[in-house]
């Protein structure tokens, strides 16, 4: 049972550590910040049990399609795939949707992928992949 919550403690402890980028890094995320299409918010309520809202935007809709690829995907600190969250409206998991430029809101109910039983406490990474470019934040499961 120690062990447990010394490993939450190094977990959290870890979140809090704001990491430095190399200076060969800061290039790299200024490219990517010219292909962006699509910004993540912070889910909320954050903690959260039984179940959260996730905000992220589509943008930069200057081609004339204006339809983005997008999915969003929850993981545990292990990397292993846990959730899909489902798109407010019409319900459906966010999966590689085509979706135009706004603002949407996915909901996660807390059940783990394919099982139906509830995610266990803990941290939890939630991406958000807009036309192959990736983005994430982390969650707070509480029980």
């Amino acid at each position: 049972m120690y062990h447990r919550w010394a490993a939450l403690a190094l977990v959290l402890a870890l979140c809090a550590v704001p990491t430095k980028q190399a200076a060969g890094q800061q290039s790299t995320s200024q490219s990517r910040e010219h292909k962006q299409s699509g910004s993540l918010g912070q889910n909320y309520p954050n903690p959260f049990n039984p179940e959260t809202a996730i905000p992220f935007e589509i943008t930069n809709c200057e081609g004339a399609v204006g339809q983005h690829t997008v999915s969003i995907k929850i993981f545990n600190v292990l990397a292993q795939l846990v959730a899909v969250p489902i798109l407010d409206g019409p319900g459906v998991p966010v999966s590689n949707l085509k979706l135009g430029c706004g603002q949407y809101t996915a909901r996660w109910y807390g059940k783990v992928l394919n099982s139906g039983r509830e995610a266990a406490s803990g941290v939890y990474v939630y991406e958000l992949i807009v036309d192959g470019v990736p983005s994430a934040k982390k969650m707070f499961v509480a029980k």
